[in-house]
């Protein structure tokens, strides 16, 4: 069964073996906690997700942002992150979602689906009537996945299209 579930320490094995299949950024998507080790991931990293959805110990800029895995079955196939509203840098940049699929699990449609359950969440988090998303424009995958939640391209320039969708 595919569900979003927030990071709690009784998964730290498994959510630290798909934070270290994640690069630490790519097409758009960084992945602060890539090159942690597995003690500093448990005592710091899950903690700092945590933290990071009830906005507290943020750092300069920073928005609350809540971190979801993608689960499917027993098996973390990507990883979610909605922010609850926007600053300046966001408004204009990556905007309420970021998404990434672990490598192995690419092609597979799990960017669609779970882009589904996280615009859920984003109904629950975000007070905006609609959610802003960014990809750049040779990552036609995260495009198709946002597409295909009735995402539609908002504007565009010559490095990445801006999308907006509707949640409410």
């Amino acid at each position: 069964m595919l569900m979003l579930k927030e990071p709690v320490r009784e998964d730290s094995e498994k959510l630290y073996e798909a934070i270290s299949k994640m690069p630490f950024y790519e097409n758009g998507f960084g992945n602060e906690f890539a090159d942690l080790s597995y003690s500093s991931f448990c005592d710091i990293g899950i903690r700092m997700m945590q933290e990071s959805g009830r906005g507290i110990n943020l750092r300069p800029g920073r928005v609350p942002q809540t971190y979801f895995f993608l689960w499917d079955d027993d098996k973390i196939v990507g990883l979610f992150k909605v922010r609850h509203y926007l600053n300046r840098a966001l408004r204009s940049g990556s905007g309420h979602i970021g998404f990434g699929i672990i490598d192995e699990y690419r092609g597979q449609h799990y960017a669609s689906k779970g882009l589904a359950l996280a615009l859920e969440k984003a109904r629950e988090l975000v007070r905006e009537d609609t959610v802003y998303m960014s990809c750049f424009r040779y990552n036609t995958p995260s495009l198709k996945a946002m597409l295909a939640n009735g995402a539609w391209i908002d504007h565009e320039d010559d490095e990445i299209y801006y999308t907006r969708v509707r949640i409410r």
